[in-house]
């Protein structure tokens, strides 16, 4: 199955700032306290994961659940998962203090790849938190990754549970 993230009515954080805002709060921080050479990786690395990263992570916690649905990106299938992202909490890193990750809301929907109005069934992704670490946790990209993943491992989960 083909699987497509979307970004296009996120809101982020508490606040429900659109992602604009969201990106114009962290640059003022992250030059603040660090400098613009780290804001520039920073910004670099969100856009690498905005358009890839998630969807490996999602695609690598849901094919771990079910060998016999296959999702996959840009594949030519007769169905499609669209993800489309409402609220996104990026959480935060506290190194030995601790950290909060990542928390998830999207609409999911099976739509048919040819004519995507056709909707073969919805379901909703409400806060689904990101609790698996990996190396880049550390930044809100690599948590935000992690909340795809358990989402995607909870998805595979029932799908597995379905065609048992």
């Amino acid at each position: 199955m083909n699987v497509q993230l979307v970004f296009d009515n996120a809101v982020y954080q508490e606040k429900n700032m659109t992602e604009a805002q969201y990106l114009e709060n962290r640059k003022a921080d992250i030059t603040a306290k660090k400098s613009e050479a780290v804001w520039k990786n920073w910004i670099y690395q969100w856009g690498q994961f905005k358009n890839s990263e998630y969807l490996d992570y999602f695609l690598k916690g849901i094919n771990g659940k079910s060998k016999k649905v296959v999702f996959k990106k840009d594949a030519k299938t007769k169905y499609t998962l669209i993800i489309d992202a409402k609220w996104i909490y990026a959480g935060w890193y506290g190194g030995m203090i601790g950290s909060q990750e990542a928390k998830l809301t999207a609409d999911m929907k099976f739509v048919e790849t040819d004519d995507p109005s056709k909707v073969v069934m919805r379901l909703q992704a409400d806060k689904i938190g990101g609790k698996q670490m990996n190396k880049e946790f550390a930044w809100e990209y690599g948590r935000i990754a992690a909340a795809y993943e358990v989402t995607g491992k909870k998805l595979g989960k029932e799908i597995k549970e379905v065609i048992k």
